[in-house]
């Protein structure tokens, strides 16, 4: 949620970097300004009504002395007439923080000054590129995977529908082995470990802003629950309205779980393969800081996400997603995405997100510091997406003369020692 200061002291300026997102949000900005302004004038009289009635009130105590009952009966009177008016606007503020507060709750995070301006994808910056990427046509990864018997499609289908897998064999003995390498490296890198439940109530999704906006996207059960689309939600919400300690900061906190997605808005996309799942792997990274060093910090996630693809050895690139991209949440997003050679071409394997304050006003967390109520900065990021490093391994390192995938040497031990599967 955004800072109402902000939009009080640089309206223009926060519709304008509102706009570069794609979207319009001219209308709901400038209601929620003009409710403040009403909100704060009640405020204001309410304050100037409360002062005459504590005079009044002591007018009465000194007209009590003097034993002037006319004048008290008059005063008595005035003073319910003002009772009245406070609690008549007490009731219309109150009534006005509610729109202005469902109003706030759909405005996206304003782009920070870094993230280029652009409509979509097709804009989005290329920051760096790593490994020597194979220039020729592979096997896609289901190929290879059934010739390896390591992920059985049809049983899934048959058990849950499309757009699931089933892992077997050396296929789950792999997974599990990069879920452990992952969270080991990310424990190395300062970070605590934790398994969280996989169903949360609907105020830890608005909290990190997956409500109201992206209700479709989720799998709801038949209460105000709903299966996590990421670690992040449960994880970031662990602080939801409590104040954490200036000294606990950073607080750097990373998971593995599966997530659920409805995958709505992907009909016909990436239908084959573990590319675009309703149920799948991840290690989640969440960071929540002191606001000065936010962006260090994100500079921070984004190297613990390449770790892992650097210790893999799989080719990747870094993009800095422009305003027309990024998430409703953040302020700026470093996407990494690795090289798939039976596509020829980069896919998203984890996105770095800073939100800056923004989920933590949604969420009521504060930081003491100093004697003083702080808003911190909180940070996401996958570190990585598993089934789709599956996918990479699969295809980067398949050798098709010999019907085997080599292992990379760091998940070796990870895998009973095996070179191959």
């Amino acid at each position: 949620m955004i800072d109402i200061e902000k939009i009080r002291n640089n309206l223009e300026k926060t519709i304008s970097k509102i706009a570069t997102r794609g979207q319009n949000y001219q209308k709901e900005i400038k209601e929620i300004f003009n409710l403040d302004l009403k909100i704060r004038t009640l405020k204001t009289k309410n304050q100037k009504l409360e002062e005459e009635r504590n005079k009044q009130s002591k007018w009465i105590g000194e007209l009590v002395k003097n034993k002037k009952s006319d004048e008290i009966k008059n005063i008595k009177a005035d003073m319910v007439i003002l009772k009245e008016k406070i609690i008549s606007n007490i009731l219309k503020i109150e009534e006005l923080e509610k729109k202005k507060y469902r109003l706030q709750s759909i405005i996206p995070n304003i782009p920070h000054t870094s993230v280029p301006n652009g409509k979509d994808e097709t804009d989005n910056q290329e920051i760096k590129k790593w490994g020597k990427v194979i220039k020729k046509t592979s096997i896609p990864h289901w190929e290879i995977a059934e010739k390896l018997n390591i992920i059985d499609f049809s049983k899934a289908t048959k058990l849950s529908g499309t757009r699931f897998i089933m892992y077997k064999n050396k296929g789950a003995l792999l997974v599990r082995a990069l879920i452990n390498f992952m969270i080991d490296c990310h424990l190395k890198n300062g970070y605590s470990e934790f398994l969280p439940p996989l169903i949360v109530n609907k105020e830890n999704l608005f909290g990190t802003g997956q409500l109201p906006k992206f209700k479709d996207d989720l799998f709801q059960l038949n209460n105000d629950q709903y299966l996590i689309p990421t670690a992040e939600v449960p994880l970031t919400n662990i602080y939801r309205n409590e104040i954490i300690n200036f000294s606990a900061l950073p607080i750097k906190m990373c998971a593995y779980t599966p997530c659920f997605r409805s995958e709505v808005g992907s009909a016909g996309r990436d239908t084959r393969g573990i590319i675009r799942l309703h149920q799948f792997n991840k290690v989640e990274l969440v960071q929540i800081v002191a606001p000065e060093r936010s962006y260090d910090a994100l500079e921070e996630l984004i190297k613990n996400a390449e770790l892992i693809l650097q210790k893999l050895d799989i080719p990747y690139r870094v993009i800095n997603l422009c305003s027309g991209d990024i998430g409703f949440s953040a302020t700026k997003t470093y996407d990494l995405e690795l090289w798939l050679p039976s596509q020829m071409c980069y896919r998203e394997v984890s996105s770095c997100s800073n939100c800056e304050d923004f989920q933590a006003r949604r969420m009521e967390t504060r930081v003491n510091h100093e004697n003083k109520k702080i808003v911190p900065h909180t940070l996401n990021g996958s570190g990585l997406a598993i089934d789709r490093v599956v996918a990479a391994i699969l295809e980067n390192f398949y050798v098709e003369e010999k019907n085997v995938v080599n292992i990379p040497i760091v998940l070796q031990p990870y895998m009973n020692n095996l070179k191959t599967i």
